[in-house]
């Protein structure tokens, strides 16, 4: 009988146990963390993740959370390939509180766009992903937010005519695209060959083998055709290998312009001076300057807490990881305007604050990142909110701005994203959202 007895006590016991843990993470905001921290594409992946990873520590010290609600996170290796990308996001997806994806990852993202729907999580992928998921009739759950690769192409166009003074000056022009073979690389195709038909000049297209350490037939080829630009679609170890390539063969760097994924400093600073002169479009500044990089180094980093090294804190791609964690928590913040201030939300409830934030540049001040982007507003039939870049350009030791913020053509982008987004949902037998769903 006392045996018996011990068990109840035990089994009560336990389950308090339980409820109370269980309670504890329904009171969490829970953000999952893809990332790779090893593998060739680490230089980037490492200084995205540890921005990421530093704004959520910071809301949790400087602010207690999220109106209240405490975030937890939690990290796991993709090395950069679909597969395990995926193996991690059936890992975490199902954990209390889970929030959204940066899938930090183009393929991974194509691969999670056909989950998402069903586990009803949204997907943030700044600046990259599927370019026609600008269009969230289409895409209720995809957000490229602040820009995608159609938009990239079209400004790095845009800024090669008034280059040579008006886009009717490249007709016979030759423009040379190198890109990652993968979903990645293949993304801008379709803007450069429509801006191609409108302005005349020659698409060379030249693809690189994954990861792009070997990329001397490419440069052989570049040197044989001699293009008047050279586009680079590059990312981690592929982007210094370009440059020192270019160098090799004798391309002039002022002709190469990347986009925002191969403009930073891992991409340029092992080739230094040999760099001077390479272009690269920017989403967002670098520098310690800003107030919330400030914060981040007092709270954060000056208790210790800090992710990765102190001199990192503020490059460019710790800072765009440091905005896809502000965008993630604002979206959190904006449900709970709707669905109730210092609650958890579920992964519908951030969905519906991703397509409604407003962040003007008055909110943008007072949250520490004024001059670091531009104002963002989405709609549920924009997934996007911004389209906004500028070119920087590297003078051997340091990147500096070389143009001013250039926008999208909209009148090109917009009919093509309806175009690819129609196509997308034909092959998927889905159907349009409805103004109705808007609301929900």
């Amino acid at each position: 009988m006392k045996l018996a007895k011990l068990a109840l006590t035990l089994a009560v016991a336990a389950a308090g146990v339980a409820t109370s843990g269980a309670f504890a993470q329904a009171k969490e905001q829970f953000f999952p963390l893809l990332s790779y921290r090893t593998g060739p594409y680490a230089p980037n992946g490492v200084p995205w993740a540890n921005g990421k990873q530093d704004y959520l520590k910071l809301i949790n010290a400087r602010d207690g959370g999220i109106n209240g609600v405490k975030i937890t996170f939690e990290e796991c290796e993709t090395g950069y390939a679909t597969d395990r990308g995926v193996e991690c996001y059936e890992r975490l997806k199902s954990r209390p509180g889970v929030t959204a994806f940066d899938p930090q990852s183009t393929g991974i993202t194509f691969a999670l766009t056909e989950k998402a729907p069903n586990d009803k999580i949204p997907l943030v992928t700044l600046g990259y992903g599927l370019s026609v998921a600008q269009d969230g009739m289409a895409f209720k759950w995809n957000f490229p937010l602040m820009g995608h690769y159609w938009t990239a192409a079209d400004i790095l166009i845009q800024h090669l005519g008034n280059k040579e003074g008006g886009l009717d000056k490249l007709k016979g022009k030759k423009v040379a695209l190198v890109y990652h073979d993968s979903p990645f690389g293949k993304e801008p195709i379709p803007v450069l060959q429509e801006r191609q038909k409108m302005h005349g000049f020659e698409l060379q297209l030249l693809p690189v083998t994954a990861p792009g350490v070997e990329q001397k037939a490419t440069w052989l080829q570049v040197r044989q055709s001699r293009p008047d630009y050279v586009l680079l679609w590059g990312w981690g170890v592929m982007n210094s290998t370009a440059l020192k390539e270019a160098q090799a063969t004798g391309y002039p760097r002022d002709k190469m312009y990347g986009v925002w994924w191969a403009g930073a400093e891992p991409d340029v600073k092992d080739v230094g001076e040999g760099a001077k002169g390479y272009n690269a479009l920017a989403l967002n500044t670098s520098g310690q300057e800003p107030k919330v990089i400030q914060d981040i180094l007092k709270q954060v980093h000056g208790k210790g807490q800090g992710t990765g090294p102190k001199d990192e804190v503020g490059s460019v791609l710790y800072t765009r990881g440091l905005i896809i964690s502000m965008l993630t928590v604002e979206a959190v913040r904006r449900a709970q305007e709707r669905f109730g201030k210092g609650k958890v939300m579920t992964g519908e409830q951030v969905r519906w604050g991703l397509e409604n934030l407003s962040l003007d540049q008055k909110r943008l001040d007072a949250m520490g990142f004024a001059g670091i982007m531009r104002p963002l507003s989405t709609s549920c039939a924009d997934h996007m909110g911004s389209s906004w870049a500028r070119v920087q350009t590297w003078d051997g030791k340091k990147w500096g701005f070389s143009s001013e913020f250039m926008q999208a053509d909209e009148q090109i982008i917009k009919p093509m994203v309806k175009a690819g987004s129609e196509k997308y949902l034909a092959d998927k037998k889905m159907t349009r959202r409805t103004p109705a769903d808007c609301q929900s």
